[in-house]
């Protein structure tokens, strides 16, 4: 499901993902794009791809960001019917966690 999501929205510059994600249909259509793949190789591959670790650091940063927005009971279970009301929601919650 990760090629057509990222089919949706504009190219970006690189693919910042864990291992789930290292499959070589999807590097390879990242590489058709132009896409640079920062994805660690999983363990039972026999000549792993290499990483850019300082890039892959910063994804941390994300990661950190999604598990405190979701201590906000608000955001992380999803009750507001409307998509408006969930993003203003989620920006409440950002604000305060900044």
């Amino acid at each position: 499901m990760a090629i057509p999501l990222l089919g949706a929205v504009s190219r970006p510059k690189r693919l910042l993902a864990d291992k789930a994600y290292d499959a070589d249909s999807l590097r390879n259509w990242l590489k058709q794009g132009k896409v640079k793949a920062v994805i660690p190789s999983t363990a039972s591959r026999r000549t792993p791809y290499p990483l850019d670790a300082k890039a892959y650091k910063r994804r941390n940063v994300i990661e950190r960001m999604f598990c405190k927005l979701k201590n906000w009971r608000r955001v992380a279970t999803r009750y507001d019917r409307h998509a408006q009301n969930y993003l203003s929601g989620l920006a409440l919650a950002a604000i305060m966690i900044s």
